[in-house]
C-alpha cells in the first residue's frame, strides 16, 4: 500500500516562473533529477482564465473562467514528495496561492513532451468557451492567486491580461530574495493592488 502510494502523481500546469528557462524552473529541475517529476508537454488551458502579473513581475493565474485566455503553459507529472516542495514555494498554506483542478489541453504547436497522460474526451459541462483543442483535455491542477486578493489584482491590471508568460512579461521581475525582507508576500501585493 505504501508503494501504491509513492507511486501516485499529479498532473501540474505551470505559466509562470516553473517553466523552463525562469528563477523557479530550479526546483522543477531538482524534482526532476531526483525522480520526482516529469515534463509532460506544453499544454493550454482548455477554458479563458487571466494570466496577469503582480508585485515584482510575478504572475498569477485568476480563478476567473471565460475571462482572458487560453493560457499557454508547461505540464508536469510529479509526485507526493515533489508536490509538497512545489507547495511549500507557491506558499499553499499561507493564502499566497491555490492549487486548484484545471482543464488542458496539448499544445499543437508544440508537441516536445516526453511524458504519458490520459485524455477524454471533452464534456459540454466541462468547457464553457470554446477550447480548439480538437476533443481531447486531460485533468490537472494549477497555481491559482489566492481568492483573497484574485479580484484586486484583476483590477489593478485593469481586466486585462495576457496568454503566456514570456520574457517579454517577466522583464522587471525580481528573486524572492532580492525584495525587501521586511514585508510578507502578501504584504508586497497589498501595497501593489492600493497602489496609484
Amino acid at each position: 500500500m505504501v508503494a501504491e502510494a509513492d507511486d501516485k502523481r499529479t498532473l501540474i500546469f505551470t505559466y509562470g516562473t516553473l517553466k523552463r528557462g525562469f528563477s523557479n524552473h530550479v526546483l522543477l529541475q531538482d524534482l526532476i533529477r531526483s525522480g520526482d517529476a516529469a515534463f509532460v508537454g506544453v499544454f493550454r488551458t482548455a477554458n479563458k482564465y487571466p494570466l496577469v502579473c503582480g508585485p515584482y513581475r510575478v504572475p498569477f493565474l485568476l480563478n476567473f473562467v471565460g475571462s482572458g485566455h487560453h493560457v499557454r503553459g508547461e505540464l508536469y507529472s510529479v509526485t507526493a514528495r515533489g508536490l509538497a516542495k512545489m507547495d511549500e514555494l507557491e506558499g499553499t498554506t499561507r493564502g499566497h496561492y491555490e492549487r486548484l483542478p484545471i482543464v488542458v489541453f496539448r499544445d499543437p504547436a508544440e508537441n516536445d513532451g516526453d511524458g504519458e497522460v490520459e485524455f477524454r474526451s471533452i464534456e459540454n459541462d466541462d468547457i464553457g468557451d470554446g477550447d480548439g483543442s480538437s476533443g481531447l483535455t486531460c485533468a490537472a491542477e494549477a497555481y491559482f492567486a489566492h481568492k483573497s486578493y484574485a479580484v484586486e489584482l484583476w483590477k489593478k491590471n485593469e481586466k486585462r491580461g495576457f496568454e503566456c508568460y514570456t520574457e517579454k512579461e517577466a522583464k522587471g521581475y525580481v528573486k524572492r530574495k532580492d525584495r525587501p525582507q521586511n514585508l510578507t508576500f502578501l504584504d508586497h501585493i497589498r501595497l501593489f493592488v492600493t497602489s496609484d
